[in-house]
């Protein structure tokens, strides 16, 4: 059997004609396997939707109950037969409740890994590497110059901030699903142990983590009376990166704009969003995360989708590895 036949890229998303059903389909169809929560791979109208448990709670929280015609929780690890094919969900490292989807049809498996990770994360599982014949991998950061810092180094960046400036605001721009859940946290193991505050947009998600099992500690929204902006002196409040330059960030404490992202690594981004203390945090592999995962699964074939995709597939053919760019369209870089 040829890997075609197990999973092709179609204008929908990838499909399994085996199991006819889609991966992370751009629009809705009869059945769609879900990697994780993010919009551009979680949508909704579909017929029936697998995901983990809390990916389909995420779409819940974002989409309302009714946001497919059926739904069923995926356990990991644990394979499910669709038609033809097996599937299995495996942690991808991403965000809470992402997953790999393992697809396998007549000795032939293939693991699309949605979007994956391999840095600490302790807001979701980590990124498990799983044997197969062909790994279908993210590019977000696929070249050479993407070599994230630690993590804890960034976070240590605000603390420092935090301290030098005790009169100021700090105000984080960080994406709703993950990557604001994630500063939160390391924050807190950090030893921050005051109020974080939250943009209204941000609320939701904060608490669906919490009932997951994931402690933030003491949250408050951002609301700010006009005679009461001192109060904010000194504090961290978190919010999506487009409220940065808007008119609601200026009604805080001489505010130090912040913005954690993997895109942060990129100086004239950080200077065109006018983000005075860039973070360098990604929710998304690095070009090392990524190699290093390809040679530790040692597929036969590695497909290559969701950003830029040449410099991988060209690092694949340097060592041997057979790989393949998808062109896949649908799927967003910026909301990193």
């Amino acid at each position: 059997m040829r890997p075609e036949d197990v999973l092709l890229p179609t204008a929908a998303g990838l499909f399994c004609p085996p199991g006819n059903f889609h991966i992370d389909p751009t629009h809705p169809v009869d059945r769609a396997l879900i990697t994780h929560g993010h919009a551009d791979h979680a949508r909704a109208g579909h017929g029936s939707v697998l995901a983990t448990s809390e990916t389909l709670s995420i779409m819940g929280a974002r989409y309302g109950d009714n946001f497919a015609g059926t739904t069923q929780a995926a356990q990991l690890g644990r394979p499910i037969k669709i038609g033809g094919a097996e599937v299995a969900f495996h942690p991808a490292g991403h965000v809470l409740g992402s997953a790999q989807i393992a697809v396998s049809a007549k000795g032939l498996k293939i693991v699309a890994s949605g979007d994956y990770k391999r840095r600490h994360d302790p807001t979701c599982r980590a990124f498990e590497p799983i044997p197969c014949e062909v790994f279908i991998s993210e590019a977000t950061f696929a070249l050479p110059v993407f070599r994230h810092p630690e993590p804890a180094v960034e976070i240590q960046k605000l603390l420092t901030s935090l301290a030098q400036f005790p009169e100021r605001a700090h105000l984080v721009g960080a994406y709703s699903l993950g990557k604001a859940q994630r500063v939160i946290k390391m924050l807190r193991n950090a030893g921050w142990e005051r109020t974080i505050y939250l943009h209204g947009s941000m609320e939701k998600l904060c608490r669906l983590y919490e009932a997951a099992g994931i402690g933030l500690g003491r949250l408050a929204p951002a609301t700010l009376a006009s005679s009461a902006q001192d109060d904010f002196a000194g504090a961290v409040i978190v919010c999506p990166p487009s409220q940065i330059a808007e008119r609601w960030a200026r009604r805080f404490p001489d505010p130090v704009a912040c913005f954690a992202s993997g895109w942060m690594g990129i100086r004239q981004r950080a200077k065109q969003a006018n983000v005075e203390l860039p973070l360098i945090l990604s929710d998304h592999a690095d070009w090392d995360e990524l190699t290093t995962t390809i040679v530790e699964i040692n597929p036969d074939e590695v497909w290559v989708t969701h950003g830029r995709e040449e410099a991988l597939v060209h690092w694949c053919g340097l060592r041997g590895t057979a790989g393949r760019p998808l062109h896949m369209v649908g799927y967003e870089e910026e909301a990193e």
